[in-house]
């Protein structure tokens, strides 16, 4: 995976990152979800990297290779704000100031967070397969809680720990073939791995708490992004079977908005690769559309 790419482990503070960086030209970070790490874009990083750009995929905090600080009741440590203080630490690191930015899933939340947070730093911000958390819990139905059950039983203290690293290969499924060998492999050791589970369960737990609130203050302060914001979803998913079209979602929280689906299911990195490099790099590159 990843030939020509670089490694590195950089310490940020309280927390130390794993990082994949390869590839010349305008850098743009790519923000995995969950459970994956930063190999489930083995397919998509090298494609961006031929497009001319230097292309930087970290793993989240606490994910992977990745390591965070203490556990704490108010999951501070975990919250978005966090994470993507990291992600501009480590492109400060690698001599990036300002960068384009995509994220999946959970990953699309450190996008949020950072694009409002730190908004000299992003040019561009795309997000993959997800809404701003508040828009989903002001959205919940039957559907949701039966589809998404797991965001709240994530949030329960000690259980979730004990169910998942009882049996890991049980709770979490990923097929080799779909996935890629080497990349089902990095996952499997990280599903594996209890501070790596404590540390996704975190993710979750800071999500219905300080982001929450977080958010819930950007939107109270009308905060919006300024910069130009992809928005891409898997058509085999069920984002806009809950929600309509998540454009217009978005459009709440973004100035300059476009967007389409793939003919994908929810690990679009991994299962529509061509088509999703392609979305990316026709939305960064320089132009009428571009930065």
């Amino acid at each position: 995976m990843f030939e020509g790419f670089q490694e590195e482990q950089v310490d940020v503070g309280e927390a130390s990152v794993f990082v994949r960086f390869g590839g010349n030209g305008p850098p743009v970070v790519l923000l995995h979800g969950h459970p994956r790490t930063s190999a489930t874009w083995h397919r998509v990083a090298p494609q961006l990297a031929e497009a001319g750009h230097t292309v930087v995929c970290p793993d989240l905090r606490g994910y992977g290779r990745s390591r965070g600080p203490r556990f704490t009741a108010g999951h501070e440590g975990y919250s978005k704000r966090a994470v993507a203080g990291d992600v501009v630490a480590v492109m400060r690191h690698l001599g990036h100031h300002r960068f384009a930015l995509a994220g999946h899933d959970r990953g699309g939340s450190v996008a949020l967070r950072l694009t409002l947070d730190h908004p000299d730093a992003v040019s561009r911000v795309a997000f993959l397969d997800c809404l701003p958390l508040t828009e989903h819990l002001s959205r919940i139905t039957v559907e949701f809680a039966t589809q998404w059950w797991h965001w709240f039983f994530f949030a329960q203290p000690d259980i979730p720990e004990r169910v998942i690293t009882a049996d890991p290969d049980g709770w979490y499924h990923g097929d080799p073939d779909a996935m890629g060998p080497k990349n089902h492999d990095e996952w499997r050791r990280a599903t594996r791995d209890p501070d790596v589970v404590r540390a996704m369960l975190e993710d979750y737990r800071a999500g219905l708490t300080v982001d929450r609130r977080h958010e819930e203050a950007d939107r109270d302060a009308g905060r919006r992004i300024a910069c130009p914001t992809l928005v891409l979803w898997s058509l085999r998913d069920d984002l806009e079977d809950l929600y309509g079209d998540p454009v217009a979602i978005w459009r709440r929280w973004a100035t300059d908005v476009r967007g389409h689906g793939i003919d994908s299911g929810h690990h679009v990195a991994e299962q529509a690769p061509g088509a999703l490099a392609s979305a990316l790099t026709d939305f960064l590159r320089p132009g009428p559309t571009g930065a």
